[in-house]
């Protein structure tokens, strides 16, 4: 276990990552109901509802689970965590995260995770990112923030089969080098 709170309240002027609650899995369900959001996630059934179930299951579990609020409508967006923290390298894992196709496009992702690499940060060296081997989305997103493919991997989800992700990585040294203006 880390010794920083997985599940802080972040936000931005648009949106607010709020700790994952049991009683949000209607709201987060009702998103996560669209079979697009899955079609290049390792799981494409998680529209599913029992499936759903296990996904919601294992991000209770995880104890580092975040709903995406939209902060002018309050509605939720989305879901993401931050997980597998490692002291032995001083790094954590940034992933599970999927937004309603209403909210693609719209800058919230890359807010999302610069909220997410920011905090993290402050504690870890490295941050990685599973991401599904078909998931050309999130990849492509993923490296517009500067993180590089590192490895692959079969990845066994809480209550799923094994699936091939690609590893992602950014270092804080890497991150904060984006950060400052040239």
């Amino acid at each position: 276990m880390p010794l920083f709170p997985l599940q802080p309240i972040l936000e931005t002027d648009a949106i607010r990552l709020l700790p994952l609650q049991q009683e949000d899995f209607a709201d987060l369900y009702a998103v996560a109901a669209d079979p697009k959001i899955w079609e290049q996630h390792p799981n494409k059934d998680r529209w599913q509802k029992p499936v759903f179930t296990t996904f919601f299951a294992g991000a209770m579990q995880s104890q580092g689970a975040f709903k995406i609020v939209d902060k002018a409508t309050g509605a939720t967006v989305g879901s993401t965590r931050l997980y597998d923290y490692s002291a032995q390298d001083n790094s954590i894992l940034i992933g599970y995260t999927f937004y309603g196709t209403q909210s693609w496009g719209k800058g919230i992702n890359p807010a999302v995770k610069k909220l997410l690499l920011d905090y993290a940060f402050q504690f870890v060296h490295t941050v990685r990112f599973h991401i599904g081997a078909d998931n050309v989305r999130s990849q492509i997103a993923i490296q517009r923030l500067g993180a590089t493919k590192v490895d692959e991997q079969e990845v066994t989800y809480y209550g799923e089969q094994p699936k091939l992700n690609f590893v992602f990585e950014v270092t804080k040294q890497a991150w904060a080098a984006r950060a400052t203006p040239a």
